[in-house]
């Protein structure tokens, strides 16, 4: 058994020596001012930069705290291990971005056809390997005021929090190794092709079906719940699944780092400093606000205690739901997105059924029905000419229904494939005793002091 595990390590160590060794020889090729799909640097507006800067830092700053959420929240024995399965996603998906997976993201639309225009499923692997073409010039169609390499790194923050949310849901009882794999295989068949789909000016789902997704909604939040439940699926109950989170502290902690970094990827996502970034901002702490305050009143109307973990698990909740709609939405109507996510999520959380299949940190009830709530209610209530329900008719609000069931099923049946593959190599689920002792000493050999 030590053998074989030894084997994995080496294999992971020549990928990533593979990785650096091709970077060091490979010719970084740039566009030219001529090439039609950017724009000379004249075009850059220096506020949108220096926004979107800003905005990229305060992204990647989510992925730590959602380390700290969801440390504080599972069993002293297993703290370290579940922040690191968070924080090491920012050196893989990091590494994996940059080699392929931007291009698979935003390079030329690879697709089907219908009625003679071509809409994108995924996007050429090749365009922007290594980053090719990605330098100081502004995309044409993309970001067309700011250097498309901070689009890039931008877009990359979103890639990197996505696979570390469906942690929770697997947090007590995955390996290490089997994760590391497993988020590769997520990134490259599950996010870029959502990704492609739904932000690119081509994608399928956003320029055929219509959809509304303004920073993630969709793209992230459902794809990474649907993958939570698949993997509690694949991976079944832990041992031991009762167990008092260790520190509610560290979740106040990663609750307002989370909401502090959400503003970056809400109005960030306006790709300006404009009154769109401005209004996004607003939404988005406003959905929070209400969320937070729901569901605290909703568990005391249903006899538990306003707890400080339910209050910080209602401010996620509203963040999640207000996403797709941050930037498509007025300020009174993000209150009610805020207060019909959190109680729909509340409850959902004590639902037995799915109480039953131990979804450890209640992933799928808080982000993927949050993003289910934030598309359904984007779906209805987003301004601007045929947008929603109420500014388009009842094709418009189809159309979202129809892609949420498509997104639903590609990510679930998607990842569910992807964990029996990995499976297959390495065995996804830790032993009996290693489970016993707790993953931070087993996996890591590290203990909380």
């Amino acid at each position: 058994m030590e053998k074989k595990l030894e084997k994995r390590w080496i294999v992971a160590f020549f990928i990533t020596a593979a990785v650096a060794i091709t970077g060091l020889f490979w010719e970084h090729a740039s566009p030219t001012e001529t090439t039609s799909q950017f724009n000379s640097t004249d075009t850059i507006v220096p506020a949108d930069v220096a926004w979107l800067l800003t905005a990229s830092c305060l992204v990647l700053l989510m992925t730590p705290g959602l380390a700290f959420f969801y440390g504080g929240m599972v069993g002293k024995k297993n703290v370290i291990s579940t922040m690191l399965k968070s924080f090491i996603c920012l050196g893989v998906i990091s590494l994996l971005w940059v080699a392929v997976g931007f291009s698979l993201s935003f390079g030329e639309s690879i697709g089907i056809t219908i009625n003679g225009v071509k809409y994108g499923i995924i996007g050429n692997p090749t365009d922007f390997a290594f980053f090719d073409f990605v330098d100081e010039h502004p995309h044409a169609q993309m970001a067309s005021t700011i250097p498309f390499i901070l689009f890039a790194l931008f877009q990359m923050k979103f890639a990197v929090i996505t696979p570390a949310i469906i942690t929770g849901s697997l947090a007590e009882r995955i390996r290490f190794i089997s994760f590391l794999l497993f988020i590769c295989l997520f990134c490259l068949f599950i996010y870029t092709p959502l990704c492609h789909m739904v932000w690119h000016p081509n994608g399928l789902l956003g320029a055929y079906f219509g959809v509304k997704d303004f920073a993630g909604g969709t793209v992230v939040h459902m794809s990474a719940g649907f993958a939570a439940i698949a993997g509690v699926l694949v991976l079944g109950k832990r041992k031991n699944v009762e167990h008092i989170p260790t520190n509610i502290p560290f979740v106040l902690l990663g609750t307002g780092m989370l909401w502090f970094g959400w503003f970056g990827f809400n109005a960030g996502s306006a790709l300006a400093a404009n009154h769109t970034a401005a209004m996004a901002f607003a939404t988005t702490t406003i959905a929070s606000a209400s969320a937070m305050l729901t569901w605290a009143f909703f568990d005391r109307l249903n006899g538990r205690k306003v707890s400080a973990l339910g209050c910080c698990i209602g401010a996620v909740v509203g963040l999640v739901a207000i996403t797709p709609a941050a930037g498509f939405v007025s300020i009174p109507k993000s209150i009610f997105f805020g207060f019909a996510a959190a109680i729909v999520s509340n409850i959902m959380v004590h639902w037995k059924q799915l109480k039953k299949i131990d979804d450890t940190l209640d992933v799928f009830a808080c982000h993927g029905v949050g993003g289910i709530m934030g598309m359904i209610l984007t779906a209805i209530f987003a301004e601007g000419e045929n947008a929603s329900l109420l500014h388009g008719g009842w094709g418009v609000f189809a159309h979202h229904m129809i892609a949420l069931v498509l997104v639903a099923l590609f990510s679930f049946f998607g990842a569910l494939l992807l964990y029996k593959f990995t499976n297959l190599f390495i065995p996804l689920r830790v032993s009996e005793e290693s489970e016993q002792l707790g993953l931070d000493l087993s996996q890591h050999n590290e203990t909380l002091s």
